[in-house]
Order: structure tokens, then C-alpha cells, then sequence
């Protein structure tokens, strides 16, 4: 199994109308929260945070997409980096809650079942 290295703290963020919380899950697992629009102009934030997330935890990675307002591409591209890198460490990302905004995005790109 591969490691994640990553050097930030982990942390409750809040970038440009985003708000992203963690918080230990079961056993080795962690649980993250996203809340508010997620564009180009923060999706990198949320990428980061999640790798830290992964970094900071052994388990898989659990997100709720609930009450996300809005996303488009780019948050897209960063939930599937962060999928990626967790692959690379035989993880997990498992999006858990989804609002119609997250769901259709997936829905169209035909990316849902890659999150399940």
C-alpha cells in the first residue's frame, strides 16, 4: 500500500463562499462536509484539503456533498484527483450525500458509480 505525504495542517476551511469540515470517522476512516458553491476559484482549496484529509487518516474518505448550491468542472476534476490519489494508496473516496447540483454534475459526466 502507498502512503500519502502532504505538509498542511488539517483544519476546518472556509475559501471564497466554501466550507469544508473534517472530522475522524469510524475506525480509520474520515468524514468531510462541504457546504456553499464550489468553482474555479476554490476547487483547489477543496483538493487540497481533502488530500490533507487523506494524509492525516488511514482509512477511507467519506464526503458529503449535501449542501453544496452549485459546482461545476473543475470540482469535478478535483474530486477525481483526490480519487485518484486515494486509489494510488488503496483507499477509497465514497461520496455519501449529494445535492441536486453534485448529482447532476455526475450524472452527466457519467461519473457517479466512481464515487459509490
Amino acid at each position: 500500500m502507498t502512503g500519502i505525504m502532504y505538509e498542511e495542517r488539517l483544519d476546518v476551511t472556509f475559501v471564497a463562499g466554501l466550507n469544508i469540515e473534517v472530522a475522524p470517522g469510524a475506525a480509520r476512516d474520515v468524514r468531510v462536509r462541504v457546504s456553499g458553491e464550489i468553482d474555479l476559484s476554490n476547487a483547489s482549496a477543496l483538493r487540497r484539503t481533502l488530500l490533507i484529509a487523506l494524509a492525516a487518516h488511514r482509512g477511507d474518505l467519506f464526503l458529503d456533498l449535501q449542501r453544496v448550491s452549485f459546482c461545476d468542472c473543475s470540482a469535478l476534476n478535483a474530486l477525481l484527483a483526490v480519487r485518484r490519489t486515494a486509489l494510488q494508496a488503496g483507499r477509497r473516496l465514497h461520496i455519501t450525500a449529494a445535492g441536486r447540483p453534485v448529482e447532476r454534475l455526475l450524472q452527466l459526466t457519467g461519473t457517479r458509480t466512481l464515487f459509490a
